[in-house]
């Protein structure tokens, strides 16, 4: 079977891609050990280690005792008594990831970044004369660790969701591909909660359904998605064959912005907690200003004492036009909330549907010159 023939293989009118998901490899936490020899080969995580820290990323020693990223530093510590925390150096993280992804536009034009750390690349054409996408994959995480000291992990494959996938099956240092006659059945050996996209609340829901793994996904028809998951039954039965669209995109639009912040201490009153929401506005409000954005829809996220962590939203008719409009929204969301039972640790606000935005239009054809999967 010719790779273009699988289902789900070619975007809608268009060939085969050839898409390259890179991932650097506990990128804080290994930057940190690169650059502090002392630190090598032992559990570091990256964050405050206060009673009020949180890890920010962890390294592979550290992961091993169970240390995950967004974890309290308190249960970090309880799980790695040995654990090492360094402040975060986010400068130096930029630097490297200015310097990651320039190596990889001589690769691709199309370069997709997620965060500092990973980004989704089109080598349909070939611009680097390699001949195949998966010698593309290799020379790119040789050049980041010739050239940074860092490793990368790598997914090669014909969509953005199984490249993604594939980049952390190997990991760390790792490279897999997956041509498109094997699309389907590699997510449908997976379980649901390593789906992109699919998040802890919707993977419970899902294995309460009986829905454990993408071959259960797979198992469930249109019709029955659509009684269970509303708007979001397409796109799941989508994912479970493999099926992925959308288009690796060097501009991506903004979606949100936001804020949060962390208290030393517990918020109970009122008043203090309307304080704290009038801070994290003006700060999101003035990210927003720098940036032109103009949003409709506002979130707020409480995190309360016993770290249960709970977010509504709030849309108006018309953009938001200044920090004071910003408030009053984030204000009508709260007053829902207050009195509050326990104690608040983090407060954030995050603002979206911004002016201008536009619906996904990644069924377009990809760029003609077409190079080799394998």
């Amino acid at each position: 079977m010719s790779e273009g023939s699988d289902s789900g293989a070619k975007g809608a009118g268009g060939p085969v891609r050839k898409i390259i998901h890179v991932d650097m490899d506990a990128f804080y936490a290994s930057v940190e050990q690169r650059d502090d020899p002392a630190l090598r080969g032992l559990p570091v995580a990256v964050g405050g280690s206060s009673r009020r820290g949180v890890v920010a990323a962890a390294s592979y020693e550290a992961r091993k005792f169970g240390v995950r990223s967004a974890m309290p530093s308190v249960t970090a510590k309880r799980r790695c008594p040995d654990l090492i925390f360094v402040p975060p150096r986010f400068d130096a993280y930029r630097e490297i990831s200015h310097q990651i992804r320039a190596i990889f536009r001589d690769y691709a034009d199309e370069v997709e970044p997620l965060a500092l750390d990973e980004a989704y690349l089109d080598v349909t054409r070939d611009k680097a004369g390699l001949g195949s996408a998966t010698a593309a994959a290799r020379a790119i995480r040789a050049r980041v660790r010739a050239e940074t000291g860092l490793t990368a992990s790598a997914g090669v494959s014909y969509n953005k969701f199984i490249a993604k996938l594939a980049s952390d099956q190997n990991k760390p240092d790792g490279l897999t591909v997956i041509p498109p006659r094997r699309g389907a059945a590699f997510v449908q050996t997976l379980s649901i909660r390593r789906f992109h996209g699919i998040g802890p609340v919707t993977a419970a829901k899902m294995e309460g359904l009986g829905i454990f793994s993408g071959a259960d996904l797979a198992a469930k028809d249109r019709t029955w998605l659509a009684a269970h998951f509303g708007n979001s039954a397409e796109w799941l039965h989508n994912l479970a064959r493999g099926i992925d669209h959308r288009r690796v995109k060097s501009n991506r639009p903004l979606k949100s912005l936001g804020g949060e912040r962390t208290f030393f201490h517990d918020l109970i009153a009122d008043i203090e907690i309307r304080e704290a929401l009038a801070h994290v506005c003006t700060v999101v409000w003035d990210r927003a200003a720098k940036r032109h954005a103009r949003g409709r829809t506002v979130t707020l996220k409480l995190r309360y004492a016993d770290f249960r962590t709970i977010t509504r939203a709030k849309s108006v008719p018309f953009p938001i036009g200044d920090g004071a409009a910003l408030l009053a929204v984030g204000e009508a969301i709260l007053a829902q909330l207050l009195p509050v039972e326990q104690g608040i640790r983090l407060l954030g606000v995050t603002l979206s549907k911004f002016e201008g935005e536009e619906e996904d239009a990644d069924a377009a054809a990809p760029p003609t010159d077409l190079l080799s999967l394998i």
